[in-house]
């Protein structure tokens, strides 16, 4: 079946009553857990997957697109409104989303993240739908060895390019392989890391495991590091237009150039969305004729990145579906949804499930279209969200948590390691350790071992088979270039901000405070000396150190010089 036959077929299955109202209802779960602070995707749709358990596949799935979309689109909110981006791809939005949020462009901002998200998404389904049938021809003629190569790729991109530190994203990854070890071994039958308790000889269930490391650690971790009980958000000026003519000329280019550079990007494992976003990022400085507008609120810094953000998130399932291999911990989760379906990915899943295949990927459109017409008016609502305390909100996090994994088996056993990981991701979490590797080690590990396992049986042991195919050297070449120019990207000085007028250093903050860095690890003082502090929501602790620069790039702090009616000099870069 064709791309296009293929993609009308998933129309007929996904536009039906019941299927929308999954779409929808994905949609709005989706947002509405997503806006949350520290809440991405992969997180949500782990705290959502137990409510599918008594769904046809494909009517879940068909949830998943929404509540995949609409958690990428509730992280962008956070980043703009809080400048705590949900997820590691939404860093980069939130340098100049915020800015232009604390300028009373808040509507602007949130509308650019809207549409460039509905038109990336829109180009980037339509490519998955035509690069799909076409991997599979090139997948079903891979070998044992070949498989093998491609997921030594994701273990190393993920866990090298994820992160502040290669080497903790090393360890992290062990840890989940390690993890993945537990229980039988598939051939010989013999327990391996069980230490005699009957309930790991089927392993460490992969749901309570993103649960416990996503949810119980991240809410433990934003819960030990708050002062306030309420989130700091930026208020949305209902009376602005949402974008005027200069920004739609200025934001369509970006649109364009982010999704081209997020797709290609998402397909080839790359270490996630925060390497497209800062390139997509680095390019629109480049060539905009206003480059000192960049950190002070341009809208090209908001139009490319999301872009590039959203088309990177349909590109992570062309590997997903057509191997079987998870490139980011959001495509891992949604890989443990197939697989609790009794399916697993790969090339034979166009034909054999080709319905559920091609409605996700339909309702991957018809969930952008939901989307822009859902959120935008009700950007309101998803603000009142925020204005809950935070101890109500965590709690209920907690309580969903253990609840859906109670549901999952009907053990108290898996509460218990729930509990276990989660005390493990906070953790992590207080060291610095990125979570995403080890996640994909405890998913991956499994199916790497059985390919090991099949190359070396059919070679007789000659490990030399390894690298025996044209394909598996042009992985491995590719892996090292990948991880070499990964390599140079953080090594390069950071140059994100212009340099910052008189004017602004002395212009008083907003009403929430001045603006707070993303980490509570490197606390930066406030730019006027008598502002008060405002405390920050701590950031998702695997938010990556991007390839130049880890966080939003920091005012310049105002010159120590006597009160006067002439603001001082700007200072030089």
């Amino acid at each position: 079946m064709s791309g296009w036959d293929g993609l009308l077929h998933g129309l007929s299955l996904a536009v039906t009553p019941e299927n929308l109202l999954f779409a929808l209802i994905g949609t709005i779960v989706g947002t509405l857990i997503g806006v949350l602070p520290g809440i991405g995707p992969a997180l949500t749709i782990a705290l959502l997957l137990p409510m599918t358990y008594g769904l046809e596949p494909a009517s879940a799935f068909i949830m998943f697109a929404g509540i995949y979309y609409g958690a990428m689109y509730g992280g962008s909110t956070t980043a703009i409104l809080l400048k705590t981006p949900g997820e590691s791809g939404s860093v980069i939005t939130a340098i100049d989303g915020n800015k232009m949020a604390r300028r009373g462009r808040g509507a602007a901002a949130l509308a650019t993240a809207a549409i460039g998200s509905f038109i990336a998404g829109t180009i980037a389904t339509l490519l998955l739908a035509f690069f799909a049938p076409w991997m599979v021809k090139v997948a079903v003629h891979l070998g044992a060895e070949d498989y093998f190569a491609l997921m030594v790729v994701a273990f190393l991109t993920v866990s090298a390019l994820v992160g502040g530190s290669p080497l903790r994203g090393l360890v992290s990854m062990t840890l989940g392989l390690g993890v993945g070890l537990v229980g039988l071994d598939f051939q010989s039958g013999q327990q391996r890391l069980t230490f005699g308790e009957v309930s790991l000889l089927d392993g460490i269930d992969t749901v309570v495991l993103i649960v416990a490391l996503f949810a119980l650690g991240e809410v433990l971790y934003v819960a030990a590091h708050q002062t306030s009980s309420r989130f700091d958000v930026m208020r949305v000026n209902k009376g602005k237009s949402w974008m005027t003519r200069d920004d739609w000329r200025r934001a369509w280019r970006p649109w364009l150039r982010g999704t081209s550079i997020g797709f290609p990007l998402g397909v080839i494992p790359a270490g996630g969305s925060e390497i497209p976003t800062f390139l997509s990022y680095t390019l629109e400085r480049k060539l905009s004729k206003r480059p000192k507008e960049f950190g002070q609120g341009a809208i090209e810094g908001v139009a490319g990145p999301e872009a590039a953000n959203n088309a990177n998130a349909a590109g992570t399932l062309v590997p997903l579906l057509t191997l079987g291999i998870p490139t980011s911990a959001t495509a891992a989760v949604i890989l443990v949804a197939f697989q609790q379906y009794g399916i697993q990915p790969g090339p034979q899943l166009l034909d054999t499930q080709s319905a559920l295949v091609w409605g996700l990927i339909a309702s991957l459109l018809i969930a952008n279209v939901i989307l822009l017409g859902l959120n935008l008016p009700l950007i309101g609502l998803w603000v009142k969200i925020l204005e809950i305390p935070k101890p109500y909100l965590f709690a209920g996090i907690m309580i969903f948590a253990l609840l859906g994994t109670y549901a999952v088996n009907g053990s108290a056993f898996d509460v218990g390691v729930l509990l276990v990981f989660g005390l493990a991701g906070y953790l992590m979490r207080r060291f610095g350790f990125p979570v995403s590797p080890m996640i994909v080690g405890a998913i991956l590990g499994p199916l790497a071992e059985v390919q090991l396992r099949r190359a070396l049986d059919i070679a007789g042991g000659d490990v030399t088979t390894l690298v025996s195919t044209p394909f598996t050297i042009v992985v491995y070449t590719t892996l090292a270039v990948v991880l070499f120019g990964g390599f140079l990207l953080r090594r390069r000085p950071a140059r994100y901000e212009a340099p910052v007028g008189a004017a602004h250093a002395h212009t008083p903050a907003g009403p929430t405070g001045p603006v707070a860095p993303f980490t509570s690890a490197t606390p930066v003082p406030p730019a006027t000396p008598t502002a008060p502090t405002t405390p920050v929501t701590p950031a998702v602790p695997e938010a990556p150190q991007a390839p130049q620069h880890p966080h939003v790039p920091q005012q310049p702090e105002a010159p120590q010089a006597p009160q006067s009616p002439e603001p001082p000099e700007s200072p030089g870069r």
